[in-house]
């Protein structure tokens, strides 16, 4: 699979944070998988037979107040490895997990250390969402659960589950190169008893799971969360991310009307990670 890059030149502001985490919200809504911030500058990649030019120049003409120019540039599969590598540090999360790629040497003793290749997959633990789901799940007793993984991309929340001894662990991606990246990098964390499907909600029919994560993003969430909830049993949990702050409001709205009950949830830059539990 080829990806198509954009490199977004953001109009320079008091507000460039706030800027750029805009521009990602709305270039996700566009099917815009993986994003890298550097100053007044947001790079984003799509499959190359997802990118619709047309949609791009409508949504910088719509929001000029945040586009000063963008560069397009077709990246080739085989290329994706070195630019990752050349983009890539090692990542902490709340100071007990360590995540890290295969050509990093020194690698720091933390409580859990994930190995992951991205190659072009959602999740590598850098962005707020994958840190923030992450976090919560430290706190989370997991141990002897059936967990769901949906939307895995890189396939790092299923290996942390099956680090923290879940019983079974399915992760679901509709993507092929993810979910071909999820099972490299299972192996990877010696995580070789994780089920890795390729697909979507449609793979839940008459399934159950103890608890589901889902770090996706508003729209797939709103759609599929009564799917979800059909899968939990009583006191089962739902664990969300891929939303900003605004956006939780309708996300509980649609989750209450399935049984869901909002337990708690987690920030970090207009990110948001949320906990229901099913009544």
């Amino acid at each position: 699979m080829s990806y198509i890059e954009i490199i977004c030149n953001l109009v320079a502001n008091s507000n460039t944070e706030e800027s750029s985490e805009i521009v990602i919200a709305l270039l996700a809504v566009l099917g815009y998988e993986s994003f890298e911030v550097s100053d007044n500058t947001v790079k984003a990649y799509i499959p190359y037979l997802n990118f619709d030019a047309t949609a791009l120049e409508k949504l910088t003409v719509e929001y000029i107040e945040l586009f000063n120019s963008f560069d397009i540039r077709h990246v080739k599969q085989e290329n994706w490895n070195h630019l990752w590598e050349s983009n890539f540090p090692m990542t902490e999360i709340a100071g007990r997990v360590v995540v890290f790629a295969p050509f990093h040497t020194k690698v720091h003793e933390r409580d859990y250390r994930i190995c992951i290749m991205p190659q072009m997959s959602f999740g590598t633990g850098h962005h707020e969402t994958t840190s923030l789901m992450i976090e919560m799940m430290l706190d989370m007793d997991i141990s002897g659960k059936r967990v769901l993984d949906m939307g895995c991309g890189t396939g790092i929340l299923a290996i942390f589950a099956a680090m923290k001894e879940a019983r079974t662990v399915t992760a679901i991606d509709i993507d092929e190169w993810a979910y071909r990246n999820a099972k490299e990098n299972c192996e990877r964390n010696n995580s070789n008893k994780i089920e890795i499907l390729q697909g979507d909600s449609n793979l839940l029919t008459d399934r159950s799971f103890d608890l589901i994560l889902a770090n996706i993003n508003r729209n797939i969430l709103l759609a599929d969360i009564s799917t979800y909830a059909k899968c939990l049993p009583k006191n089962g949990l739902l664990q969300i991310s891929g939303f900003y702050t605004a956006d939780i409001q309708d996300i509980t709205t649609e989750a209450t009307r399935n049984r869901l009950l909002l337990s708690r949830y987690l920030e970090k830059k207009n990110w948001v990670a949320a906990l229901y539990q099913k009544r």
